[in-house]
Order: C-alpha cells, then structure tokens, then sequence
C-alpha cells in the first residue's frame, strides 16, 4: 500500500505571510494540530505545529497556559507575529509513491506525527497522519486474504485463486505456488502490496516461463 491510497487530499495549508492568529485559528476549525506552509506556487516551504507555538511560548516565564491562549490572549507577548517566523522550515516530507512501512519509519525516525505529501517538484499533495497509518494497519488479516484473492488474483490477473496460495499474518503477506510468467508473479507481487492493510509482501511463487529475461518477442 503507498501513502496516496491513505493521504488526506483536502488539506487546509497556511501561507508564510499568515498571522499566527490565522494559522492558530485554521488549526482549531479543521481540527488538526499542524499545517504544511506552501508559497504562490503550491511549494511546501515548512510547517508549523502545535510545537511550534509551545517553543514561542516558552520563554514567557513560569506557569503553564494553553497553546492558542500565546495566539489569543490580551497579555504582552514576544511570540512572532507571522507563520514565516515561528515555522519550521525545510520539513521532513514524503513522496504521494512511497510505501506506508517507508512513511511510518520515516516518522519514527524523525519523530513527527505528519508528513507533507509531495510530487517530484516539491508541490503539496496532500499530508499523511500517524492516524492514516494506524488504519491502514489496522485491517484484519482475513480481509487481506480476501481481497488479494479476489480483488487481484482472480479480477486483475484472472488467475484461479487455486493456483496461488495467499497467507496473511499481521499484515505480512507471503504468496507460493505458480503463475505462468514471471512478468505474472512480478505484478503479483507489486499489486499485493498495495493492498489497503499490508505491511509487507514476501513471495516464494514460480514461475513457468521467464518472460522477464527472455525480453521482447522480435
């Protein structure tokens, strides 16, 4: 599965020129407790969180108040006054092509809890959240085995479901038996792994011709 079958497409995203009254606002009606910052061209050019405004606040001395209370309360404050100021630039993003596993890693590995989603020019897409991930994993094996029998095996490479056996353990996939050409277990394979819930796809299938290094028919 690739993040663009889990993405959120409707993304609210702030511009750098933004009050952080805009931004802070934005956040509170869509819900969400960060924004990708895009310039005139769709660019993604950072990001600002929650966290974003908590380190703002952070030198305001003693006490604890709540994050939009620095945005909308009446006290002096020496919290920047616009999104370019008080975001993070250069963001950890994520191709809409690459797998859920790559997306979950490359959230572990930098602590974030969302990845802007982007094409090759760096133009948003959408944005991918730990919670889009957690669905996707979530899928019951019993549904895998399901839909890649009949939603790709039977459906897509009209093969009998007999022909292949499809075993599911938390979301791994494993494939044996035979397919008549190894172009049939390469696509197969790749297909299986998009498949909403699959963490990974392991196979042992044969083939019965090798169309791969026979290469074109003259």
């Amino acid at each position: 599965m690739r993040v663009v079958d889990v993405m959120t497409t409707d993304v609210v995203a702030a511009e750098p020129t933004w009050s952080l009254k805009r931004a802070a606002r934005a956040m509170i009606e869509t819900g969400v407790s960060g924004l990708p910052v895009v310039d005139a061209d769709d660019t993604v050019v950072g990001i600002i969180t929650e966290a974003d405004f908590i380190e703002a606040e952070a030198g305001r001395g003693p006490g604890r108040r709540r994050v939009f209370d620095t945005v909308f309360g009446d006290r002096q404050t020496r919290i920047p006054s616009i999104v370019e100021a008080a975001m993070t630039s250069y963001p950890i993003v994520v191709d809409r092509n690459a797998t859920i596993a790559e997306a979950a890693r490359l959230m572990a590995d930098r602590k974030v809890k969302r990845l802007p989603v982007v094409d090759p020019a760096g133009h948003l897409e959408g944005i991918v959240s730990r919670a889009d991930i957690l669905v996707a994993f979530a899928r019951d094996d019993a549904a895998i085995v399901d839909a890649v029998e009949r939603g790709v095996i039977r459906r897509i490479l009209m093969l009998e479901p007999s022909e292949v056996s499809v075993r599911v353990s938390d979301g791994v996939v494993r494939l044996s038996g035979q397919v008549p050409n190894r172009s049939d277990a390469k696509l197969l394979e790749e297909l299986v792994g998009r498949v909403e819930g699959v963490v990974r796809c392991d196979s042992d299938l044969e083939w019965s011709f090798d169309d791969v290094a026979a290469g074109p028919t003259p």
